[in-house]
């Protein structure tokens, strides 16, 4: 399957932004979906991920009460919502699938595709 991960843009502070990870073939249905984010000169990091019927979640730490993940297998796309975004959250975001439910490992996942930036600054 390939992914498509898009939505990204400048915002100020504060600010909130819809990514959505488009796929191309209704095999993502069955993967377990994640977020991650890789900011210049920092190791990729994982954000969010969800369970391929959408009953299992996670989040980090990090922005686990600003942001919350969500999928539409009817479309092949799943959808991270980011909320009072700060400075810190820049960097590009991507998507991923897996079929191990509930992990976070970068290594765990593939088909990343090319991201899509997401740069907060006033």
């Amino acid at each position: 399957v390939q992914l498509q991960a898009s939505g990204g843009g400048s915002v100020q502070p504060g600010g909130s932004l819809r990514l959505s990870c488009a796929a191309s073939d209704s095999s993502f249905a069955n993967s377990a979906v994640g977020w991650f984010r890789q900011a210049p000169g920092k190791e990729r990091e994982g954000v969010s991920c969800i369970s391929p019927g959408g009953g299992v979640t996670y989040y980090a730490d990090s922005m686990k009460d600003r942001v919350t993940i969500s999928r539409d297998s009817t479309k092949n796309t799943g959808y991270l919502q980011i909320n009072s975004l700060k400075p810190e959250d820049t960097a590009t975001y991507y998507c991923a699938v897996t079929s191990i439910v509930g992990t976070s490992d970068p290594s765990r996942y593939y088909n990343f595709g090319q991201g899509t930036q997401v740069t907060v600054s006033s």
